[in-house]
């Protein structure tokens, strides 16, 4: 009888492990390449230290691929995809389009990786790597990349079109976007702390000003500048107006000031007292820079495993950009 209550505990128990997390096994791990490919993790950090040196701004780019490939159908690499007769890849996405760069650079580090593991490190893992990696090269905080993701056989244009936070949202909807990723408000204003860093384009900060009243005067008339009320489309200016470079909580203090880019950014903070926790946030981090850091690393290992393929499902690309063939 006690044998038969063990056997039914043990079976409770791994069913509860595959149905809730998968296999145990194909968990995601730090040490996932330790003894496969050693050397991978420097030879990433190497590539990505060389490419921010060239331009700063290629930090901020490969922080954006991490985030635009696992908000579409998660972690997977489907982002990198080049179109072929059977899909239209994720990169001709509007939030994707003549936009997103840094695809050379994850090249290079496959290149490189293929060279001396073949057929071993996914283009999922070294997009997750280089995330952290470009934040560590622009002075910011690092975490524990969680490693063993496998890549996508295929891509969706819908489902990227459909499921990357619009620079239009309000409060409610950010929230709301959130959320169904899975992540509380807190973690959504922290990762929204990814605005740190970058450029972003005329025709996606126009709406904000020129028609925002919640914008500093002063600065929406010196982007106005650079943005007219039509041309310029793709004329560049920083997400954070003080120090676009540097991995720091600036953003924060600068929404604090009416100062965000974009109207998403914004909504992150009121100033009229109805803003509640999320103001309160926006503070804190404006005020302790380490805090925002700590919170931001934490959001991001949990984005870094939404819904990876492990174990048999998908594929290690020996070519990031296309589907092994046979």
């Amino acid at each position: 009888m006690a044998s038969s209550t063990y056997f039914k505990l043990c079976f409770i128990t791994i069913f509860f492990l595959i149905h809730n997390y998968g296999w145990v096994s194909a968990q995601l791990s730090p040490k996932f390449y330790s003894t496969s490919c050693p050397r991978a993790l420097s030879i990433i950090k190497s590539v990505v230290n060389s490419a921010v040196l060239k331009e700063l701004r290629m930090g901020a780019s490969l922080l954006r691929l991490h985030f635009h490939d696992c908000f579409v159908n998660g972690c997977d690499a489907s982002l990198l995809l080049d179109n072929t007769a059977n899909f239209i890849g994720e990169k001709s996405a509007g939030a994707n389009i003549n936009s997103l760069r840094g695809f050379e650079v994850i090249d290079t580090m496959k290149s490189q990786l293929e060279t001396i593991c073949p057929g071993v490190v996914s283009c999922a893992d070294i997009i997750a790597v280089a995330a952290r990696d470009s934040v560590i090269a622009l002075g910011g905080t690092t975490w524990k990349v969680r490693l063993g993701r496998r890549d996508s056989t295929t891509a969706s244009l819908s489902a990227a079109n459909s499921n990357i936070p619009s620079p239009a949202l309000n409060l409610t909807g950010l929230i709301s976007f959130f959320s169904n990723k899975g992540f509380t408000a807190k973690e959504m204003v922290a990762l929204s702390g990814s605005h740190t860093i970058g450029l972003a384009r005329c025709t996606v900060f126009r709406p904000r000003i020129y028609k925002d009243t919640d914008i500093n005067t002063a600065f929406a008339n010196s982007l106005k500048l650079k943005c007219p009320s039509t041309g310029g489309d793709s004329n560049l200016s920083p997400l954070d107006t003080t120090s676009s470079t540097v991995f720091d909580s600036a953003y924060y203090t600068n929404l604090i000031s009416g100062k965000g880019l974009l109207h998403s950014d914004q909504q992150l903070f009121s100033g009229s007292g109805g803003g509640g926790s999320i103001d309160a946030q926006v503070r804190s981090y404006s005020a302790n820079s380490a805090s925002f850091f700590k919170d931001f690393g934490n959001a991001m290992v949990k984005m870094g495993n939404l819904s990876p393929l492990t174990g048999t499902n998908g594929q290690i690309r020996t070519n990031c950009r296309k589907i092994n063939s046979g």
